[in-house]
């Protein structure tokens, strides 16, 4: 197929709605240029930090932002965004879709881009937890179903696809553009991947429904966190502290240092000083192995198996595993060696051009060959100025003040 000289110079819509995906896809709408057209569902769209978002991952505003999609249910969220697509695909038809990773903006985004017979690119294909209880694994089978180009990161997500019955000339090994995102940001910040900060600590994110919304589980958890010996930063998410406060469980915050939210940055560069990392973010799964620190994952599945076959990871499901693997993990020496001598799993800096190589293929436009994706060997993060101050936090055993919100009574928090 060769493209039209109209379709050559429409647009590519990127179609995003939550800070990952902006963080992850910020390489590919730099790469695409003035061809890309951004359009953010909302999903998790705050016009007073849109700012702050798009501005930290080096990108201007949306050229789009839908309406009336934060805060509400799964299925409310994909009809609203779908609706509006439709609408605006129909005014613009653009050349092609890009949809990244397993948000119900992928999905939303997906299902318009096949409605309207668009060709679909699907960034971060074939990732499979086989957990049909993760809404997320839902939206990534969706997706790979409709996707007419599967940018897989890792051999293992190729493999999925391929088990899945993808047919070969539709898959792309591209690497990961986490990769390139978390070594931009380091550098721009000074900071130095895989060098523990003067006093160890631990950086821990707690977040989603499964470890949040269960009352037993989400005491565990900070239980848990208590009791590693080192202190443990903790920067909470509102919807965690609402929860912590209809529960009346706020006195579980006590012997940890509690933070507000941190930007990417900011998180990073606590990030790339902590001793260990604990989580059950997926994003950190990757980032573990760029920032060459140890990961412990609170969830009871994984779409990232390849953080843990390569040393970065290990998954325990919430109970007294935590603290004792943290036990463990604080007292090997020799850890922090051995990671910063791993390679990532998940590429180099150039999975953005892969992406956008690719999608122009896709369009028959032509466009440059790229080799595949090769697991990314040891960060020459010692050529980076020394790491800047972990952000100030309260003083051990004293957390820091809350003012709590209401009691949330329902939406989508994916």
């Amino acid at each position: 197929m060769t493209a039209s000289a109209s379709e050559a110079t429409a647009p590519i819509a990127v179609v995003l709605g939550t800070r990952p995906e902006i963080i992850k896809l910020a390489p590919v709408i730099r790469e695409l240029g003035a061809r890309a057209w951004v359009i953010h569902t909302g999903q998790h769209y705050d016009p007073n930090l849109a700012d702050t978002f798009y501005t930290g991952a080096g990108l201007t505003q949306p050229g789009t932002v839908l309406d009336g999609v934060g805060g509400r249910t799964r299925t409310a969220q994909i009809t609203a965004i779908l609706s509006q697509l439709d609408a605006l695909f129909t005014a613009r038809r653009p050349a092609a879709v890009i949809v990244q990773g397993d948000t119900n903006s992928t999905n939303a985004g997906a299902q318009a881009a096949s409605y309207h017979g668009i060709p679909l690119v699907h960034v971060e294909a074939g990732l499979r937890s086989h957990d049909r209880a993760m809404p997320e694994e839902l939206n990534r089978q969706l997706v790979g179903v409709l996707a007419d180009l599967h940018c897989a990161a890792t051999e293992h997500n190729v493999a999925n696809l391929r088990a899945s019955g993808v047919p070969e000339k539709r898959i792309a090994l591209t690497g990961n553009t986490i990769v390139r995102a978390v070594e931009t940001i380091l550098g721009d910040a000074g900071t130095q991947a895989g060098q523990d900060a003067a006093e160890r600590f631990v950086l821990a994110t707690i977040h989603r429904p499964e470890n949040t919304d269960d009352p037993a589980r989400l005491r565990t958890v900070l239980s848990e966190l208590a009791a590693i010996e080192l202190p443990v930063l903790l920067p909470l998410h509102p919807r965690t502290r609402t929860l912590l406060a209809h529960h009346g469980l706020e006195h579980l915050l006590e012997p940890l240092l509690v933070l507000d939210p941190l930007g990417h940055a900011d998180f990073l560069t606590a990030a790339a000083n902590a001793t260990l990392l604990i989580s059950d973010s997926g994003g950190v799964q990757e980032e573990c192995t760029v920032l060459k620190k140890p990961l412990i994952v609170v969830r009871n599945s994984t779409e990232r198996p390849e953080s843990i076959d390569s040393g970065f990871a290990h998954l325990v499901p919430p109970g007294p595993q935590i603290s004792t693997l943290a036990a463990e993990l604080l007292a090997d020496a020799g850890l922090g060696r051995r990671l910063r001598a791993t390679a990532s799993p998940y590429g180099d800096r150039h999975a953005a051009a892969r992406i956008v190589a690719a999608t122009v293929r896709l369009l028959g436009e032509g466009g440059a060959v790229f080799p595949p994706a090769q697991p990314r060997g040891p960060y020459t993060g010692a050529q980076l100025p020394a790491p800047r101050e972990v952000p100030a936090t309260p003083p051990v055993g004293r957390p820091a003040q809350l003012d709590l919100p209401a009691p949330v009574t329902g939406g989508s928090w994916t």
